[in-house]
């Protein structure tokens, strides 16, 4: 008798963190899951630095939130400092960054999953898919077993064939002491799929209590932290811990390049791509060698715990050159390793063989999310995860797939990137990426997104209602800016101590409010604003929401009024599988590259590497015939 007698709506293969909130979306949208990983005790593991969020990261935390997932909960909960970085710019470059505490992080990812009504849970490793023409019906394990389901999502990280390489030694693995997943790459390529390998590499783990702490920079959390989720079930930290901060020298570079002959990355054995964004040791001081020293942050890894982790200094060089280099850091003298740093080698799928859905072309009901896309970073991988959990329980239930556009979250930018242009080194997420920031600030992505999921039936009506309230107080609170006047003779000394041109007569609060200079600190100085916010019990992310409002709002209409423009080319549909080889006036290269990608509208098409404006002329002169 098999273990498994009924069929799956949903099967989500790996725990990691696409694993993790693609299985949570699913079956909070009332379908039957089942997530299939190789340990259990490892679910949403942080297997490189202990933190979520940072710049751009923060904005996808904050856009999962407001879309139901449980990335930006799992963090508040587990926090250990709350830093906004980017602050002295503006809004659209603010970016929440929390240090987390790693065990908590996967014990509480745990927790909320086994909270998680429709969830089922197995551990073993999946070998390969149950195929039914060019339609994925379930998926077989290492023992044989054969679970049936309507649809398969693969985040299968950096355990497709994973090879660890520490100096000449490699071995077999999808990170430190668990073994690599073998079976699916071979089978995915004989139904035809293109892959490629990718590497990344993480820094070695040391005893916190063998650090001079006195030699580096104290590096502590904000001095009023905030938070990631919207909802109230999640409390800004009270307590922090504070990370350090020092530098490299000429000596450890030095005793860094006496190893470079044994490097795997130098002597042709890795010859995968690893994330540029995010270099090894060794490949900062050979691409940099102008730079006598680089900055090394030494993270604590949770609240009761003596581990430490050293980012920057990731490295796959041998272990004994790792030890001597990073014995001569100053603070690291008396270094103790947990364990050396290392790089692994993975296969992924270019990203390009995908929908905006994140499902296959290839196979029918078959998503890819993460690192088997070829990105990096924990917050890339659950925001995919999220995608394609949500579009395979959609498809299950025969209902429209759900997908953002570029102007509206940068999720939407994400996978717009990824399977358009596809990616030949790991892709990281940046605000550069987004043409509309603007638009996609950490403080508004509730407004932008929880509406689209409570229509989709994840976000819950507790979120949809704090959201709405939220919105109503900072439009009312605006409104009485709009509205309110003052008089010189308040105003004036406000802007006298901020050096600001003084009033003559009364005037609009939006007015000052409006200058570059005044913050809504020097407005609280006005009786009835301050008399306003007590009486209407304002919090600060009202508060902060009407600020930006106010301030921001010749530039949020701007932008908005490109969006719109660009938009309408979104709303121009390419017929599926369109020839454009009969596109003669096309240059050869957008026809190859438009046949192979295939895209949905005419603003896709034109974003393709290597189709030109005149390419999407003759495209749209066709499409007008």
């Amino acid at each position: 008798m098999s273990l498994f007698k009924d069929t799956y709506d949903v099967i989500v293969v790996g725990a990691g963190h696409a694993g993790s909130e693609a299985a949570a979306a699913a079956a909070n949208m009332g379908v039957k899951t089942l997530l299939v990983t190789m340990n259990l005790q490892n679910i949403a593991q942080m297997s490189c630095n202990p933190a979520m969020g940072g710049i751009a990261k923060g904005q996808i935390v904050r856009e999962i939130d407001a879309l139901g997932g449980y990335s930006g909960v799992v963090s508040d909960r587990t926090a250990i400092q709350f830093k906004m970085l980017n602050k002295s710019k503006g809004p659209a470059m603010w970016s929440p960054r929390v240090q987390s505490d790693r065990m908590r992080f996967a014990e509480e990812w745990r927790n909320l999953l086994e909270q998680t009504p429709n969830l089922d849970f197995y551990q073993e490793m999946v070998s390969g898919l149950l195929m039914e023409g060019d339609k994925v019906v379930g998926v077989k394990t290492s023992l044989g077993l054969e679970i049936k389901a309507k649809s398969v999502v693969l985040t299968n990280g950096t355990f497709l064939n994973g090879l660890i390489h520490i100096g000449d030694k490699n071995f077999g693995g999808g990170r430190a002491g668990e073994r690599a997943a073998t079976g699916i790459t071979e089978q995915l390529v004989d139904l035809g799929f293109d892959s490629g390998r990718m590497k990344t590499g993480t820094p070695p783990r040391v005893d916190g209590r063998s650090l001079d702490y006195s030699k580096m920079i104290e590096q502590p959390g904000d001095d009023n932290p905030d938070k990631f989720s919207y909802l109230d079930i999640t409390k800004p930290l009270t307590q922090q811990r504070s990370c350090h901060m020092t530098y490299t020298s000429p000596e450890v570079h030095d005793l860094l390049r006496e190893g470079f002959d044994r490097s795997p990355m130098f002597n042709g054995r890795i010859k995968s791509l690893g994330p540029r964004y995010c270099p090894s040791i060794e490949d900062k001081i050979n691409r940099f060698a102008d730079k006598d020293r680089h900055q090394l942050f030494v993270e604590p890894e949770g609240w009761n715990t003596v581990e430490v982790y050293v980012n920057g200094f990731s490295t796959s060089l041998p272990e004994d050159v790792q030890f001597k280099a990073l014995s001569s850091v100053a603070g690291f003298e008396k270094v103790k390793f947990f364990r050396p740093g290392y790089a692994i080698e993975y296969d992924y799928f270019p990203p390009t063989q995908l929908k905006h859905t994140l499902e296959t072309k290839l196979v029918s009901g078959l998503y890819f999310a993460g690192q088997i896309n070829g990105t990096t970073g924990y917050e890339e991988a659950a925001s995919q995860g999220l995608m394609a959990g949500i579009n395979a329980a959609l498809k299950v239930q025969e209902k429209d797939a759900f997908t953002l556009s570029r102007s509206e979250a940068y999720i939407g930018v994400l996978v717009d990137d990824l399977i358009t242009k596809g990616t030949e080194e790991p892709y990281r997420m940046f605000t550069s990426r987004a043409e509309y920031r603007t638009l996609l600030r950490q403080d508004n992505a509730d407004f932008r997104l929880t509406p689209k999921s409570f229509e989709i039936g994840l976000a819950t009506q507790e979120r949809m209602k704090q959201m709405e309230n939220k919105k109503e107080q900072s439009e009312a609170f605006v409104s009485f800016f709009r509205e309110t006047s003052v008089k010189p003779e308040e105003a004036n000394p406000v802007l006298e101590a901020k050096d600001s041109s003084l009033m003559k007569q009364s005037d609009k609060m939006f007015k000052i409010f409006s200058r570059p200079n005044i913050t809504i600190e020097d407005m609280r100085q006005f009786e009835a604003v301050e008399a306003y916010i007590q009486e209407h019990n304002l919090n600060n992310e009202v508060i902060e929401q009407a600020e930006i409002q106010i301030k921001y709002s010749g530039y949020i209409e701007k932008e908005k009024n490109n969006a719109d423009k660009l938009n309408r080319l979104e709303g121009i549909k390419i017929p599926a599988n369109f020839d454009y080889s009969k596109l003669k006036s096309m240059s050869m290269e957008a026809r190859e590259k438009l046949n192979k990608i295939q895209p949905v509208t005419i603003s896709q098409a034109s974003r393709i590497s290597g189709v030109s404006p005149s390419d999407i002329s003759v495209l749209l002169v066709y499409m007008g015939r």
